[in-house]
């Protein structure tokens, strides 16, 4: 635990004026601090995780009444004395409280020195540090659930021990540069290989869990695109069931992209109605067209709408072609089937889903197939989700070092070099949990967060 001599203080709720506001205090002094301007029981003789009422005084200045809440180091967040201050929630009660605090002897915390304090001692790693930002910005259940799985240790535990292992053979490894003239082998190389390809597995798995953690975390880009007069709009209005999108019978009507999310299952598919894809008539229109395009590019789902009674199937087939994108899944939404003859009725492609986005006709079947074609699962919550690039990274550099270790075992390169590649997998599996730190990787990391945490 790294002891630090000052008390920092900071707003813990949202700034502006609400029913409550909580103030922070982390360090030696913190009940000591606090003691001094609180009118109530003598908080320095009070157990640990005990709430007490009374007063904040500045001098014979009453400022508010509140609750104080103790936590005795080491049984708090930061592992430090904390003090939780929950007043009336004013800008001016606020601000006046904390100035009194500083006056008393603590500075103002800057952003995420909370969070970084907690892992300096031990209490989180990196990674979970990072995974409290995560779980306050969390905008949907899904987010909630990967962060809340990677705060309790899932991918630390999984980190941890594939370490571990690591560890055990790199130490063998170096033992052997100590008998070098000998020619003695310590560390199993067959053994060594199976564990290094048991640890590419699990690190491959990670780093192919990226693609849906970081649309779990960001949430999916879908376009909606077809022709003018197809019902796009139409489509965005049903799913969102309520009149976002103007819907006209004149072709064109959608000039611009609107943009809205919409949450399926815990999941957030930011829905992108776009102008049509047609040769535009006017400036504005051609615009709107290559915004289309562009967003189309950007997607990670796209949502194609025509008119199941107007289009022709080569009309269809090269629609298909021009938005197909590699690793970019396409739904093929048939519209307007309420006006279908039975003739053409049956001639829809089999993968079309059939929708009447004007009678509402088969949306939640639809929106069933979004989910399933972004998440291809049901999410249970305790998978472990990489959202993080600077995970991501650290992974793939981590694969690359293993990758050299197989190689060098099965080229019988000397225990030296292969001593250096499985130091350079360890390393950079220790920047994930922060066995391995710099203070500007940690500078990145907490300026990110809000003062109060």
């Amino acid at each position: 635990m790294i002891l630090h001599e000052d008390t920092i203080v900071a707003l813990a709720t949202p700034n502006g004026v609400g029913a409550i506001g909580v103030i922070r205090l982390s360090g030696p002094q913190a009940i000591t601090i606090a003691n001094s301007v609180f009118k109530g029981k003598d908080l320095t003789k009070q157990a640990s995780h005990t709430i007490h009422f009374g007063h904040v005084a500045d001098g014979e200045v009453l400022l508010d009444e509140v609750l104080m809440s103790l936590f005795v180091a080491p049984r708090s967040y930061t592992r430090e004395n904390v003090v939780e201050i929950s007043c009336h929630g004013s800008t001016y009660i606020l601000e006046s409280i904390i100035r009194l605090l500083i006056k008393q002897g603590a500075r103002a915390a800057k952003p995420g020195e909370f969070t970084l304090r907690a892992f300096l001692n031990g209490q989180l790693d990196l990674s979970q540090a990072e995974a409290v930002a995560d779980l306050i910005a969390a905008n949907s259940k899904a987010s909630q659930q990967v962060a809340l799985q990677q705060l309790r240790g899932g991918f630390s535990n999984q980190l941890t021990s594939l370490r571990e292992q690591l560890v055990q053979f790199a130490s063998l490894v170096e033992l052997e540069l100590d008998f070098s003239e000998e020619d003695v082998e310590f560390a199993n190389r067959d053994q060594l290989k199976q564990l290094v390809v048991d640890t590419m597995r699990v690190i491959g798995g990670l780093i192919k869990s990226f693609e849906l953690g970081n649309a779990i975390k960001q949430g999916v880009n879908t376009v909606i695109a077809g022709r003018p007069n197809a019902g796009k709009s139409t489509l965005l209005n049903a799913l969102l069931n309520e009149e976002r999108a103007i819907v006209s019978h004149i072709a064109g009507t959608t000039r611009d992209t609107i943009e809205e999310v919409l949450n399926i299952k815990g999941i957030n598919f930011r829905l992108i109605d776009t102008a049509g894809i047609r040769e535009a008539t006017d400036a504005i229109e051609q615009i709107g067209v290559e915004r289309t395009m562009e967003k189309i590019n950007q997607s990670a789902l796209i949502i194609y709408v025509y008119d199941a009674a107007q289009i022709t199937v080569e009309e269809l087939d090269a629609d298909i072609e021009k938005l197909h994108r590699p690793g970019v899944n396409l739904l093929l939404v048939a519209n307007k089937i309420d006006l279908l003859t039975e003739d053409q009725f049956n001639a829809l492609p089999a993968e079309a889903i059939q929708v009447s986005a004007q009678q509402k006709q088969h949306i939640d079947e639809l929106k069933d197939k979004i989910y399933y074609a972004a998440i291809k699962e049901q999410l249970t919550g305790s998978e472990t989700l990489v959202t993080n690039i600077r995970h991501l990274e650290a992974l793939q550099k981590t694969e690359e070092a293993l990758n050299r270790v197989l190689n060098g075992i099965d080229g019988y390169i000397t225990s030296d070099f292969l001593a250096m590649d499985i130091k350079q997998a360890l390393h950079y599996l220790g920047e994930i949990t922060g066995t391995v730190t710099t203070d500007d990787l940690l500078d990145n990391i907490f300026s990110k967060f809000c003062i109060g945490k």
